[in-house]
């Protein structure tokens, strides 16, 4: 199946989407750290039957970097300029942690935009305190380093990998391991201040959601914990929730056949009425 880099203006600067294949569109947002290629498995098996539309995120991959932070509200503004730009009425939105935090976003903001939602290792809760702690840390040593290096890696592989996935998938931790450091901090530092310490309490504004959502978590997600998710699938009126044991923060990529499969059942039972 044939792909296609389209680079579209955005209020976070241009951003870099890959579309594959044809039919209903389905638009993929993946986490702080990650670019589209997080979504390679759900492309190879999504495109006979959708258009996906992978997303490098503000700041990442070949998208602009960043130069100052955002909001959630100018995140989905700049999912739906994909949208116009690609000439695409309504789309399933599939996102990963930032990427979920935004899909719910989109849906609240513009329900009449999308067909159905699939939101992965999310939350709709502020950041506590340990977590604004940590990742400030973080920020600060790879501001030190100048990018994320040795032992920052491996707390990014820490935070978004757990113990099954390290000890069983080699391919799964070198995909994180080779994303996570190719970023550039001093762009990457402004997505993580506004998706982490600056993170709005987002449980209100779910509660408007009306469209079919899955919201899916890992059971070994040190992040994003599953009670947090299960919090956030309580916040959005008949969410539907699966947590899929022996993985963690980065489904997509970790056990990419399960999610593929838990996601085809969703679709298949949420069919658009037009």
């Amino acid at each position: 199946m044939s792909a296609a880099d389209r680079y579209i203006p955005t209020e976070l600067g241009t951003l870099r989407v890959r579309v594959t294949g044809t039919g209903p569109a389905m638009l993929l947002w993946p986490s702080l750290l990650m670019d589209h290629t997080l979504w390679d498995a759900q492309v190879a098996h999504f495109s006979a039957r959708f258009t996906t539309i992978a997303v490098d995120p503000p700041g990442h991959g070949a998208s602009t970097p960043l130069d100052r932070p955002f909001t959630f509200e100018q995140c989905a503004q700049g999912v739906g300029r994909i949208l116009d730009t690609l000439e695409i009425e309504r789309a399933h939105i599939v996102g990963n942690s930032w990427g979920a935090m935004i899909g719910a976003t989109f849906c609240a903001l513009y329900p009449e935009r999308v067909l159905t939602a699939v939101l992965m290792n999310g939350t709709a809760s502020p950041a506590g305190v340990r977590q604004r702690l940590e990742y400030g840390a973080l920020l600060v040593l790879a501001r030190i380093l100048g990018g994320f290096r040795g032992p920052l890696t491996r707390s990014a592989l820490d935070a978004f990998l757990g113990p099954t996935t390290m000890r069983t998938r080699p391919e799964a931790v070198e995909h994180v391991r080779k994303t996570v450091r190719a970023n550039d901090i001093r762009s990457v530092r402004h997505a993580v201040r506004s998706v982490v310490p600056q993170r709005p309490d987002q449980r209100q504004l779910l509660a408007r959601i009306s469209t079919p959502t899955l919201i899916i978590g890992g059971s070994e997600d040190s992040t994003f914990p599953p009670a947090e998710v299960e919090e956030m699938a309580r916040a959005v009126p008949g969410a539907e929730l699966s947590i899929m044991a022996g993985a963690a923060h980065l489904l997509a990529v970790e056990v990419p056949d399960a999610v593929n499969t838990l996601i085809d059942d969703f679709l298949g039972r949420h069919r658009p009425s037009r």
